[in-house]
């Protein structure tokens, strides 16, 4: 069905609902919650709302998770963070035939809303269909598929709505909690990781964590409502719609980024101990800075020329820094700059102590990488005491 024809059902609907309330008691209204796909934008699961009209035969989902592929320019928007997602509108039917094949599953569950309730939340998403709102530029902590479903209960139900306290126990930061989806996709969760700036080491409370459509499905169903002076449950009637095998695979170490940079590590040590050419080894200093003078470009990128704040004071920075540009450069000429690769060395050095003493906000798998820049960067800073310090450059 399309998006149109479905907005214009919801505005007959709400026309006769508002002549005729006690009509819309029939109306069932869903939180839809979908388990992790294998796309990368899927691995955290996705949230929907679905509206069934018994009278009419209506049975439609309200999706805020589309975006468009199509869209100009759409890397460079996603890369710049200005990439907008909108809420769309399909038949149940359709909705479960797209999980279906993915073999995600899906679970229903009613929420326990008012005849009024439900009017006012019609009235909302009617608004939201509407061209000038249909769109929203997207927050994968605070505005995505999940949150705007939360926020739209919260408008609805007002002080009526009793989130349960914190557990302090179960408060952990952002990056913690996408980790948690992130982590059986070892490479994926590493490269994300890197990215991440230290605004995600801030702790996700009970309302935050519902950024992630699994835990906003548990939280909902934690939430009590306030009923004529008693408390009731928000969720009711849980329905498994589709069920898959959810067994999760198993991570072999030897596929893991870990294993790879540490043999990569092992790789460059003996190298540098047994080469005697030393072209052969400015050649391969050359390759070597060069990789992480293009991470230190992308670092450069992701902490100052995009709109992602959760990229913002990323700690890699430090051993990632713009002055392994100059470190290459001095490669390259031939250049004897030692104080480009000692101020490189401290670095990676605070780096690597950094991550020994707070591991939180570091991933481990990239140690070994670290220590393979503060080799080279030892190597070539001339050292008299450094037995690893070259004779020519």
């Amino acid at each position: 069905m399309r998006k149109a024809g479905i907005y214009f059902t919801l505005i007959l609907l709400l026309f006769s609902a508002k002549l005729v309330a006690q009509d819309v008691t029939d109306i069932k209204v869903y939180l839809i919650t979908c388990g992790p796909g294998t796309e990368t934008y899927s691995i955290y699961g996705h949230s929907a709302l679905r509206i069934v009209v018994p009278e009419s035969g209506s049975d439609i989902v309200y999706n805020w998770g589309v975006f468009d592929f199509n869209t100009p320019h759409f890397v460079w928007k996603f890369a710049k963070g200005r990439l907008y997602y909108m809420l769309a509108a399909t038949t149940f039917e359709r909705f479960q035939q797209e999980y279906f094949l993915e073999h995600r599953w899906m679970q229903v569950q009613e929420i326990n809303l008012e005849p009024e309730e439900k009017i006012r939340l019609m009235q909302l998403i009617a608004e939201n269909l509407q061209p000038e709102n249909v769109e929203y530029l997207y927050d994968f902590f605070y505005d995505n598929c999940s949150t705007r479903i939360r926020d739209l209960l919260e408008k609805v139900l007002g002080k009526n709505l009793m989130y349960p306290p914190d557990d302090p126990k179960q408060v952990f930061s952002f990056r913690i909690m996408a980790g948690n989806y992130q982590r059986i996709y070892p490479w994926l969760n590493a490269g994300i990781d890197l990215i991440l700036g230290t605004p995600c080491e801030k702790k996700a409370h009970f309302r935050d964590r519902m950024f992630l459509p699994i835990e906003m499905q548990k939280g909902l169903s934690e939430s009590l409502l306030r009923r004529s002076g008693r408390m009731v449950p928000l969720l009711t009637n849980p329905e498994t719609v589709l069920s898959f095998d959810e067994s999760q695979k198993k991570n072999a170490f030897h596929k893991s980024p870990t294993f790879a940079f540490s043999l990569l590590l092992i790789a460059v040590v003996i190298f540098f101990a047994l080469i005697k050419n030393k072209k052969a080894a400015r050649i391969a200093d050359i390759i070597i800075f060069l990789f992480f003078s293009c991470l230190a470009l992308f670092m450069l990128f992701s902490n100052f020329m995009t709109d992602h704040w959760q990229l913002k004071r990323n700690l890699n920075i430090l051993w990632l820094s713009p002055f392994l540009l100059v470190c290459l450069a001095a490669v390259i000429l031939k250049k004897e700059w030692f104080t480009w690769f000692r101020i490189v060395f401290i670095l990676s050095l605070l780096s690597f102590a950094i991550q020994i003493i707070f591991p939180g906000g570091f991933n481990s798998a990239f140690i070994p990488l670290i220590l393979i820049l503060a080799h080279r960067s030892s190597a070539r800073s001339g050292f008299s005491w450094n037995p690893l310090s070259m004779d020519s450059f």
